[in-house]
């Protein structure tokens, strides 16, 4: 798999699964089907040549590749916020100084 194959969508619907621990209840977080979160995860787990997900009961958990999976995934969206909050938007932009603003995202 290339770098530019994994797409961001498919590593948000799987975060949520993860993190609710059900499809059902992260389509509800997500206000999308069930469906297109089964069909998200199934791509992104061709994608990776693993399975992220085992059934257990009525509740999904994860398996060994989907915690490695999970942890990047965390990761990835904290460096995301990191850098959308490092930048003031345009309304606030126009206000602040040009001091104030920075010149790359933190590593």
């Amino acid at each position: 798999m290339k770098p530019d194959d994994l797409n961001f969508r498919h590593l948000l619907y799987f975060w949520a699964v993860a993190k609710e621990g059900s499809i059902t209840r992260a389509a509800e977080r997500l206000g999308l089907s069930v469906q297109a979160i089964s069909t998200q995860l199934g791509q992104l787990e061709r994608q990776l040549g693993q399975a992220l997900l085992a059934p257990r009961g009525r509740s999904l958990t994860l398996t060994e590749a989907g915690r490695t999976a999970l942890a990047h995934a965390d990761q990835i969206f904290q460096l995301g916020s990191a850098c959308a909050t490092r930048w003031p938007s345009r309304r606030r932009a126009a206000s602040a100084s040009p001091s104030a603003s920075p010149t790359r995202c933190p590593s």
